[in-house]
């Protein structure tokens, strides 16, 4: 007998055959049916067992988290709910689960206890549907990027640059905590060190990448990277996915143009991919919703909300004429806002940026030459010397969903503004070289992959679309 996946059973191409299929008991009930489960599918199996006909000791044996292996024949199901079933011929128990024990029980368990269940946690119908969601994005963004001539580089994960300027970093060392070698001064000293120097874990693989670009000409990186800030919110972890293309020749238009391009595909392939388990996590959103005050609830079902995105050409708008939107906008005369606009210069917040695609503009939006001050060192400036090619891409519920730039290729200028923010030369010597020999426009954009998953399974918190999430004051598993 052929051995199948719950999926393809499911299908009508293997009607009356003699099939075997590998699970998870969901559910077992009136002694007769068993629901199971193989990850394949948002979807059980129903398999029929004719109690009578097996032993009594192994029937016991059948509680929800015990893995099977059913052999029988495929059939029409008689019942409701299902089109086909297993009439089962044979029962092999591979592992049991003690109802008494076992945590994840076919009832309404909250997200937060099942993040102190992360290793079983994905056996529930709301986590399988995530990882399986996640899965196919992450295949989208190396189709997307294979496909249009981009060449995968995986950048350093230790480091010795803090690519975005703000030391936020993990540490990594050899060297005795109790004891580490001093120097005359009584600092650490890292020449000691397993590298002979201070390194962190990467928070970008950007600058890396911008090196390999000048050579290559297209490329993407696309791997974790690490963050040591104190934040416990819903949208942040310590550790996370980068997207990261950078693209020799290209300036800001053509930067944006390809950040568009990619996320309407990528949210394509999952709406074309995956539509079962989205249509499950729609209707998990409604009805948590149920529940919130309708000011609280979602402008619009999710699957019409991946739709309004894909569908819409995302518009794109300076930052000073998001500037005085949001100051002349009635939420910020009426002091609703809870970080006010009254100046030019402002780094906008999540509230800000939520506004301009969800109330002002319905539609994503690209914001676009922000003042230097508020954007990082390597983006290039603009001959009003005070704002920087740089771009961020807003999506309706989450807000910054793409942070990108034209990067800047004036070794001169690039210099300048190193020295301004007391970035020691000598840390970026390989660096500065690209500016020095060949240098060219090019640009580049990061996109959290965590982000993505969240907008595009409607979860609320960053931390269920991670397989393990890595926050403070946690590490487990």
């Amino acid at each position: 007998m052929n051995t199948f996946s719950v999926k393809e059973l499911l299908s009508p191409d293997h009607l009356h055959q003699e099939v075997v299929v590998n699970g998870w008991v969901k559910t077992y009930r009136s002694n007769r049916f068993i629901a199971l489960n193989d990850g394949s599918t948002i979807n059980n199996i129903q398999c029929v067992v004719d109690f009578e006909e097996f032993d009594e000791n192994l029937l016991k044996q059948i509680n929800t988290g015990a893995a099977l292996k059913i052999s029988g024949t495929l059939v029409e199901s008689q019942g409701k709910g299902q089109s086909v079933e297993i009439q089962v011929k044979e029962i092999m128990v591979h592992g049991g689960a003690d109802p008494e024990a076992y945590p994840i029980q076919p009832k309404k368990h909250s997200l937060e206890f099942l993040r102190e269940k992360a290793h079983l946690r994905v056996r529930t119908n709301t986590f399988a549907a995530i990882m399986r969601v996640r899965s196919a994005l992450s295949f989208a963004v190396h189709q997307y990027f294979q496909k249009n001539g981009f060449f995968y580089v995986h950048t350093p994960i230790i480091t010795g640059s803090d690519a975005e300027g703000a030391g936020e970093m993990f540490r990594v060392s050899t060297l005795d905590n109790k004891k580490p070698p001093l120097t005359e001064d009584g600092e650490i000293d890292y020449k000691e060190d397993f590298f002979g120097k201070e390194t962190n874990l990467t928070v970008s693989g950007q600058l890396e990448a911008e090196t390999y670009a000048m050579g290559l000409g297209k490329v993407y990186t696309f791997g974790p990277t690490f963050r040591a800030e104190n934040s416990n919110t819903s949208r942040h972890l310590a550790e996370f996915w980068m997207i990261e293309p950078e693209v020799a020749f290209n300036d800001l238009d053509a930067n944006m143009d390809l950040a568009e391009d990619f996320i309407k595909e990528v949210i394509n392939y999952a709406l074309e991919n995956c539509m079962e388990d989205l249509q499950f996590l729609e209707q998990r959103l409604l009805d948590e919703e149920k529940s919130k005050p309708q000011a609280e609830r979602s402008e619009m079902p999710l699957i019409e909300k991946l739709k309004f995105v894909s569908d819409n050409t995302f518009k794109r708008v300076t930052y000073t004429e998001a500037i005085d939107i949001l100051r002349n906008s009635k939420p910020n005369k009426k002091k609703q806002f809870k970080y006010l606009i009254d100046e030019w210069g402002a780094d906008l917040q999540s509230e800000h940026e939520r506004f301009l695609v969800e109330k002002h503009f319905k539609c994503p939006v690209i914001l676009f030459d922000y003042p230097a001050k508020i954007k990082a060192f390597y983006m290039r400036l603009n001959e009003d010397g005070k704002t920087v090619r740089a771009m961020d891409i807003l999506f309706p519920g989450i807000g910054e969903i793409v942070g990108g730039s034209q990067r800047e290729e004036r070794l001169d200028i690039l210099l300048e503004k190193i020295k301004a923010l007391g970035i020691d030369e000598k840390e970026l010597w390989w660096y500065l070289d690209l500016r020095k020999f060949g240098t060219a426009v090019h640009s580049g954009f990061g996109l959290g992959f965590e982000r993505l998953v969240l907008f595009a399974t409607g979860m609320g918190n960053i931390r269920d679309v991670i397989p393990f999430p890595r926050t403070p004051q946690n590490a487990e598993f």
